[in-house]
């Protein structure tokens, strides 16, 4: 099920209840998005890996894989690691919720759900996506840290490091206001766009992902007990 404009964002539902495909195919369609479908954990790699979709929309429980192991194949092939996925579950469990988070799920939606909530939900994450890719063409220099805007590639010391749409976007925020301590809720509200269920404790998973892929570069990232982050000034590195 693949229909709309060429120039439409292709978003990828994978759930395998034929009612919930359905309804949030139809009112992504209904929206302007190109929507393809699949209803197993290897079906929707499969899909992912051939159409390249934008976002992917990822049922947790899903026959063949779940969708936590859809998504860390995901993130862990170059082809597929900077696709967008939203979760959505009928898990509501905190753990369920930090652990889609920690593999670097975007966000996180709960069944039952609105459909029209759905849509902006997606809305936002691709805004946030195509705001990281469309930056200005300065490129960050943070001690070995190197961060080039519109091509939306980061290195450490040369090595190149895959990162999730909001992985960048926090990333390249922090570096822009290099020095200066940033509040988990100002993150909150310009990098996940404050959705309404989205907690502090997103942006510290996050965080400690982002630490995880840069290597010894992650200690440029600085907790401030109690506020929240920044990114030391290369003068404090030693």
């Amino acid at each position: 099920m693949t229909d709309q404009s060429a120039t439409a964002e292709r978003v990828l539902v994978v759930d395998d209840e034929p009612d919930i495909v359905a309804l949030v195919a139809y009112h992504l369609a209904k929206s302007g998005y190109s929507v393809s479908t699949a209803t197993s954990g290897p079906e929707g790699l499969a899909v992912a890996r051939r159409d390249k979709p934008s976002l992917v929309i990822l049922d947790l429980m899903l026959p063949g894989l779940s969708g936590l192991e859809v998504m860390e194949e995901l993130r862990g092939d170059p082809g597929t690691s900077r696709i967008a996925v939203l979760m959505l579950t009928a898990r509501r469990e905190e753990s369920d919720r930090i652990k889609g988070l920690t593999l670097g799920a975007d966000d996180y939606l709960t069944k039952p759900f609105s459909p029209q909530e759905l849509v902006l939900r997606v809305a936002a994450i691709l805004r946030r996506v195509k705001g990281g890719r469309e930056d200005s063409e300065d490129v960050k220099q943070v001690g070995p840290l190197r961060i080039e805007s519109t091509a939306h590639r980061v290195t450490v010391d040369g090595r190149e490091v895959d990162l999730t749409p909001t992985e960048f976007k926090l990333l390249l925020l922090l570096a822009e206001r290099k020095g200066r301590v940033q509040p988990r809720n100002l993150l909150l509200e310009i990098v996940w766009e404050a959705a309404p269920d989205i907690q502090t404790r997103t942006v510290d998973m996050h965080v400690q992902r982002l630490r995880a892929k840069l290597g010894p570069a992650g200690e440029l990232i600085e907790t401030v007990r109690g506020f929240g982050y920044r990114i030391k000034n290369v003068s404090e590195r030693s």
